[in-house]
């Protein structure tokens, strides 16, 4: 039986000069979108506030242009995972703060409502595991890399560390400019304030678990 594709809608993100950079998200995707840049948009205007920052501080910390900041505080574009990135240790705060707010007692999140976070160039997709703001020392998240892909990831703050574990598939895990390989069932722990890049050498889609640990 012939299989009928479907029409993939196009979502519009961009870099950090705030430069527009097209890419195909799965259909369902924009309204799941647009609540994770409202929320990332609020979150990010009350915190940088409430250290007294304007953009143009935020920008000089972070890295990310002042238009590109703006953009996002005003839910004018969708936040890549690399982005916000950038702007959580220009913050000075977990990642995970920007995405959501810690509710009192016991808090489940369903696999359906965890917002999916994607690189710029789609390859690699980051799925939170914990609810927003469960802890501020400890995040979880799953990992898929496309086959033959490259993940860059600037420093995260001081004292960061993160521990993978290789669930399908490999992992080629570059951290300082040295080369660490891993295949399924394997787990590394490194300190994640340097450079590191995560590169997946097979022919297939690989999973990992990311846990990232803050010093605080």
């Amino acid at each position: 039986m012939a299989s009928r594709k479907s029409k993939k809608s196009e979502s519009v993100e961009r870099d950090d000069s705030g430069r527009r950079a097209e890419r195909d998200t799965p259909p369902g995707d924009d309204l799941g979108a647009a609540e994770l840049g409202r929320r990332v948009a609020e979150n990010l205007r009350h915190r940088r506030k409430a250290r007294g920052m304007s953009l143009d501080d935020l920008a000089q910390s972070s890295g990310v242009s002042r238009a590109a900041l703006s953009q996002i505080e005003t839910c004018k574009t969708n936040p890549t995972v690399g982005l916000l990135w950038k702007i959580a240790v220009g913050l000075g705060v977990p990642f995970a703060e920007l995405l959501g707010e810690p509710r009192p007692g016991a808090t489940i999140l369903r696999r359906g409502e965890a917002r999916v976070l994607r690189s710029l160039d789609g390859k690699l997709e980051s799925r939170p595991l914990t609810p927003a703001g469960a802890s501020p020392m400890v995040e979880i998240y799953e990992l898929r890399l496309a086959a033959r892909a490259r993940h860059e990831s600037e420093a995260h703050a001081a004292g960061t560390h993160e521990l993978v574990m290789v669930l399908s598939g490999n992992l080629k895990l570059h951290v300082d400019g040295e080369a660490h390989e891993l295949a399924a069932g394997d787990t590394i722990f490194f300190d994640a304030d340097r450079e590191h890049v995560y590169e997946n050498p097979g022919a297939s889609e690989a999973r990992y678990h990311n846990v990232i640990i803050y010093e605080r």
